[in-house]
């Protein structure tokens, strides 16, 4: 295991919305025996509401900093010792903090995404208030994909197949 790993044993997933953070983070930390988040899902949880009411009704940067403050409340458990694998929203990895914080406190993992894919999972979805115009999405993904790109790893997600994906994470020179 890399030293950066057993000082703080976390994993955070990062990359654009529907390229499968959660169900790879779920089958991930199920083959590691690890404790999964997903922080948009633990901010939903929080706030009793959805993401795309937080955004209606309290605005966008409302949203990033609750996406920020579940972030450090999570760091600090993994500094503990307790290993998790955190996937992230996909405009987390995007905040020089949230940036600074995952890279120092664990490692981090693209999952890119073709936008053909992406364009498959989530236009139809309506619970994600960034995704409801085709042209705007892609000129989201397209600038996004420089912020990704600082993320430790990468790893190719082309096909629906979690556990191939996983298979990919466990074969990097992490472990």
């Amino acid at each position: 295991m890399i030293l950066k790993l057993k000082r703080t044993p976390a994993i955070y997933l990062v990359g654009f919305m529907g390229c499968g953070k959660s169900t790879v983070g779920r089958a991930l930390a199920e083959e590691l025996g690890w404790k999964f988040t997903d922080l948009d899902e633990e901010i939903e949880r929080g706030a009793q509401t959805s993401i795309s009411d937080i955004f209606e009704k309290q605005g966008e940067p409302a949203f990033r900093e609750m996406e920020s403050a579940a972030l450090r409340d999570h760091v600090r458990v993994v500094r503990m010792g307790r290993p998790q694998v955190i996937s992230l929203g996909g405009g987390a990895f995007l905040a020089q903090e949230n940036v600074t914080l995952a890279n120092e406190n664990g490692v981090t993992i693209w999952l890119d995404c073709p936008f053909s894919m992406i364009e498959r999972r989530v236009l139809a979805a309506t619970h994600r208030p960034l995704a409801r115009d085709s042209e705007k999405l892609k000129s989201l993904f397209e600038a996004r994909r420089f912020g990704y790109a600082r993320a430790d790893f990468r790893v190719e997600v082309q096909d629906d197949d979690a556990r191939g994906a996983v298979a990919r994470i466990l074969a990097l020179p992490l472990f």
